[in-house]
């Protein structure tokens, strides 16, 4: 059986922008949680790596950084 073309698409609503501020400050929220432990764990691991290098500029030079990029994260996003 056939289906005849629709004409007519159904409106969607918008939600009021009350509605909207609120969902998107609230993903901003989630999104900056979410990066501010990216940066934990990304400084976890530069730590590893100049550990195991030897030394935060070997590793800023492997990673092509500046060293002092690479020490200020360590520094500002480990705890130890």
């Amino acid at each position: 059986m056939h289906n005849p073309p629709c004409d007519s698409l159904g409106e969607v609503e918008t939600p009021p922008w009350r509605d909207r501020l609120r969902a998107e400050d609230e993903l901003l929220e989630q999104l900056e949680t979410q990066a501010e432990a990216a940066r934990r764990r990304r400084a976890a691991a530069l730590k590893d790596g100049a550990e195991e290098l030897g030394s935060v500029y070997a590793l800023a030079k492997l990673l092509g950084l500046s060293w002092t990029a690479v020490a200020n994260a360590i520094k500002k996003y480990t705890t130890e």
